[in-house]
């Protein structure tokens, strides 16, 4: 069956704004879904029983009360950020996703030993006997990076073991980082696709490996759909009450979809109409504009003759989550692609102009908002969701700033 035509500058990888007819009515959208507000709700119920022990994990990056969240910045025009990139423990929007979902593996292998009975406090995850249960288990991610060192961080920080299957796109220094934590790195001449399936296969044949699967994991959808609330308490006190005269437009960079996908349902469980959704792409990457335009799973960026190389290389996917795409596929407004010379720049200017310190990935919303801004017109409240770049090494964030 052919495909719908496709944008023309999809295949050109032009950088253009592309608006999703298939966007519905946020109600109608989301009352077709099998998932709703009380899977978040359930979600944000999990986050604060693991707070005691993230605090005890964490104790010198997470505040006492256990939350990973980031502040909400202001910048001139009103452009608000979320900066994740800021995020305490892993300093990249992955923490949400992969910290929660070990966490989650973690609680289940401990209630099913009989560590975990009613009334205890989930700092007993921490403790020996725990730790020697935990020890005999693996956790296995395939990763171009952020998503395997969230992973690898918790994983190693509760004692279990971890191996992190990596593409060829992925930087090295993530690799390292992640071996000084003392996970294994499996690195593989393909590309995150090809990661994640050696990874998904190795550890169905393994009874104590578990795998956690960025392209089909509910349990990261939903660690990264609390973030919404996060954003809401912070808007709030911001005094700011988004209406759909007068929404929200939240850029949120996307690789596979995992992340901007939560995220996106978080936000339209609790707006509604009131926020629109626009997801940012390198034009070398599509994946998910794609996904979307044509409505086909398995049609990858090399189908349409892109090379999937990108300076953002954790946006550097070549098929979009066919989980994710069918339960968001409805609530995305928009997508915008960038090109990676204009990533570079917004780097320099972040940090020049705010001390922003931005992996190029983590750039991409504020090119998409400039782009946005001059061919989308309307009254907006516009947040920049940044996703990583803390924790750049000087030797690797130093040479951006230098062209």
């Amino acid at each position: 069956m052919p495909h719908p035509a496709l944008p023309p500058q999809l295949a050109a990888a032009v950088p253009f704004l592309w608006h999703n007819p298939a966007c519905q009515a946020s109600a109608a959208a989301l009352r077709a879904l099998p998932y709703g507000k009380a899977d978040i709700d359930a979600a944000i119920a999990r986050w604060q029983r693991f707070a005691p022990l993230l605090a005890h994990c964490f104790a010198d990056s997470v505040a006492a009360d256990g939350r990973i969240d980031s502040p909400l910045l202001q910048q001139d025009g009103g452009v608000l950020v979320k900066a994740d990139h800021a995020l305490p423990v892993t300093a990249c929007i992955k923490a949400r996703g992969g910290v929660y979902e070990v966490l989650c593996q973690a609680e289940a292998l401990a209630l099913a030993a009989g560590l975990l009975p009613a009334g205890t406090g989930y700092e007993v995850l921490a403790g020996d006997a725990a730790r020697a249960l935990f020890a005999r288990h693996t956790i296995l991610v395939g990763s171009t990076g952020n998503l395997g060192y969230s992973v690898g961080v918790m994983a190693r920080a509760l004692g279990l073991q971890v191996e992190v299957h990596m593409s060829s796109d992925a930087k090295a220094w993530k690799k390292d980082r992640l071996r000084a934590l003392g996970a294994r790195v499996v690195e593989h001449a393909g590309d995150y696709a090809s990661a994640v399936s050696s990874a998904r296969t190795l550890a169905a044949s393994d009874p104590l490996a578990y795998f956690i699967d960025d392209e089909s994991s509910l349990l990261l959808f939903f660690g990264y759909a609390a973030a919404a609330h996060d954003l809401k308490a912070q808007l709030d006190a911001a005094g700011q009450r988004p209406t759909p005269a007068r929404p929200l437009r939240v850029y949120l960079p996307c690789g596979v979809g995992g992340a901007p996908g939560g995220v996106a349902f978080g936000l339209k469980c609790l707006y509604g109409d009131a926020v629109q959704i626009v997801f940012v792409e390198p034009v070398a990457s599509p994946c998910f504009l794609l996904r979307l335009a044509s409505g086909d799973d398995a049609l990858s960026v090399y189908d349409i003759g892109l090379d999937n190389r990108t300076l953002a290389d954790g946006l550097a996917v070549p098929r979009a989550s066919a989980t994710v795409a069918g339960l968001v596929q409805h609530l995305v407004d928009a997508v915008v692609t960038v090109s990676d010379d204009s990533l570079l720049a917004e780097v320099r200017r972040q940090w020049q102009q705010h001390a922003l310190r931005l992996e190029p990935s983590a750039a991409a919303g504020f090119v998409a908002h400039q782009l946005a801004a001059s061919s989308w017109a309307q009254d907006v409240i516009p947040v920049v969701w940044t996703t990583g770049g803390n924790g750049l090494p000087d030797e690797v964030f130093l040479p951006l700033l230098a062209g």
